[in-house]
């Protein structure tokens, strides 16, 4: 039997959008997945976006060894709302899935998503639409680099 490679998942939460980032077999790059749209429940936006994931597995042919979710915290390092809702969406997806997950200080990364996207003079709308997986990258890159 034929070992399958793993990888790395990069999680941006948000509770409209969740930016999804996954490293190269080597664990040494991130790169951008999608932004999944999160549902208006966090169980039902769990069981969505692990679904999403076994079908990308088996259709690329790896596996997930590990997920990183960005914790945001507040500037002077405490727990806020969407801290609070960040930890029950990894609840929830604990209850689903063996798959270790690990929360990864993630202050600031949408802003430096946002600079890196605005200095490449890309347009308001199309920022937008894809600074979740850059935030996602930039978590799961930092991740990675600090290994």
């Amino acid at each position: 039997m034929k070992i399958m490679p793993t990888r790395i998942l990069g999680i941006d939460y948000g509770l409209a959008r969740i930016g999804i980032s996954l490293s190269d077999e080597s664990k040494i790059l991130a790169s951008p997945l999608m932004i999944f749209a999160a549902e208006k429940k966090s169980e039902n936006t769990a069981v969505k976006l692990l679904e999403f994931l076994q079908k990308h597995q088996s259709e690329h042919h790896y596996s997930i060894e590990q997920i990183v979710i960005g914790l945001p915290l507040m500037m002077n390092g405490k727990v806020g709302l969407l801290a609070d809702e960040v930890k029950h969406f990894v609840e929830e997806l604990r209850k689903l899935t063996p798959i270790p997950i690990v929360f990864w200080d993630e202050r600031l990364t949408t802003v430096q998503a946002e600079r890196s996207l605005r200095e490449s003079s890309m347009s308001r709308k199309k920022r937008a639409k894809v600074v979740d997986t850059i935030a996602a990258v930039i978590i799961l890159q930092s991740f990675l680099d600090s290994r």
